[in-house]
């Protein structure tokens, strides 16, 4: 949910310290403890009971909505319940018609070791509305309301056709904690500033996409918080809201968003990971390791991902690009001509591709894959890199 007023838009955030709010939040959590190994259709039926016809039910629902996300549900029963039913089925046509159904349940029964009673319990135990919850990972009422309120700022972005982040100078730590965020979210991006005078980032929004936006945009919505945990920022997101423009502005300073209280941990890109593993197999005078350094390109900035040495320290600088569109590659083709920079290697995959263009005239720095990045895939292409750098 959200208000408009001219060009801004906010979203109807909750007074996490609210009374009303806080009790609401501790019932609805206590009510999902209450049913732990219960049925979801249980489950299901005691929450829109709570909700009843108040006013405040939509608040409700998200809030509904949050805690079945921490919810675990799954299929208990002593054996596959399609097993189940073709054995009670085989049965029960031998013994067609059947008038008493109790016979035929507890032959099964008896053939599978299963009390009659827990045979029927089961026979259905892998429809949706029965299956049982498993585990909850269960939360307080605080963090609960400051989870919906982060929730309805990231309903935002889902609509979003442009994000610019203007960085302050900081650490090189501090600046590549942000780049790495965003690179882990696989966001389609630009660099421009440099380590003294600090960055502008320009994210592109999944309603500038034609390809993939609806995925792209959960991914642009998960970052938020990444965003949140950093310092020295300010945010202007261009929103498309009614089919007019409006800008959602928010920055480092700000009090209603709390990323601590959400889980982001720095997990790494899998894609390197099998790199990084594979590679001391190959044969090749290449060293391939993690690089943490942010690159002037005058104009721009390159934060790459990995980066391949010689002996003689020869260098050539990756990056694993996430969502992309030709005319996106073609502008970092660009960046990189007009900082005079030829030792760098750009890996797309088509699986990323935001677009249903086509590629065309790409140049030894740029490796296109499927989906998965081959280490000798790599290797050749840091060959054809060195050729053309020669």
């Amino acid at each position: 949910m959200s208000w408009q007023r001219g060009d801004q838009i906010r979203p109807r955030y909750l007074n996490p310290d609210d009374a009303d709010y806080l009790q609401a939040a501790d019932e609805l959590i206590s009510l999902v403890r209450q049913h732990l190994e219960g049925r979801r259709r249980e489950l299901q039926r005691a929450l829109d009971d709570y909700i009843g016809i108040g006013t405040d039910y939509r608040i409700l629902r998200g809030l509904i909505k949050l805690l079945v996300d921490r919810c675990e549900f799954a299929t208990v029963a002593p054996m596959e319940p399609a097993d189940l039913r073709r054995n009670l089925f085989f049965r029960a046509a031998q013994h067609h018609p059947v008038f008493d159904r109790e016979p035929v349940l507890a032959l099964v029964g008896q053939e599978l070791n299963i009390e009659p009673t827990k045979l029927l319990e089961s026979l259905y135990a892998d429809l949706p509305d029965n299956q049982r919850l498993v585990a909850f990972d269960e939360t307080d009422a605080r963090a609960l309301l400051d989870e919906y309120n982060l929730a309805q700022a990231q309903a935002l972005f889902y609509r979003s056709i442009e994000m610019t982040i203007w960085v302050e100078p900081q650490s090189p730590a501090g600046y590549r904690k942000l780049f790495e965020a965003i690179k882990y979210y696989r966001l389609i991006h630009s660099i421009h500033g440099n380590t003294a005078q600090g960055y502008e980032i320009r994210l592109s929004g999944p309603v500038s996409l034609f390809h993939r936006s609806q995925k792209y945009g959960i991914q642009m919505a998960v970052f938020l918080p990444a965003l949140l945990s950093c310092q020295g920022w300010k945010m202007r997101a261009e929103i498309e809201n009614r089919n007019k423009q409006v800008f959602f502005d928010l920055n480092s300073q700000q009090k209603q968003l709390y990323a601590e209280r959400f889980d982001h941990s720095e997990e790494e890109n899998p894609q390197i990971e099998k790199l990084l593993t594979k590679w001391p197999t190959l044969e090749s005078d290449w060293h391939l390791a993690r690089c943490s350094e942010v690159l002037d390109l005058g104009e721009s900035a390159f934060a790459p991902d990995l980066v391949a040495k010689t002996p003689t320290d020869e260098r050539i600088y990756i990056e694993l690009l996430g969502f992309w569109t030709p005319r996106y590659l073609q502008q970092r083709l660009q960046e990189f001509a007009r900082g005079g920079m030829r030792n760098y290697l750009l890996a797309v995959s088509e699986e990323w591709r935001g677009s249903r263009e086509e590629p065309v005239n790409l140049p030894p720095n740029v490796l296109v894959y499927k989906s998965t990045l081959d280490a000798k895939a790599l290797r050749m292409a840091l060959m054809k890199v060195t050729d053309q750098s020669v």
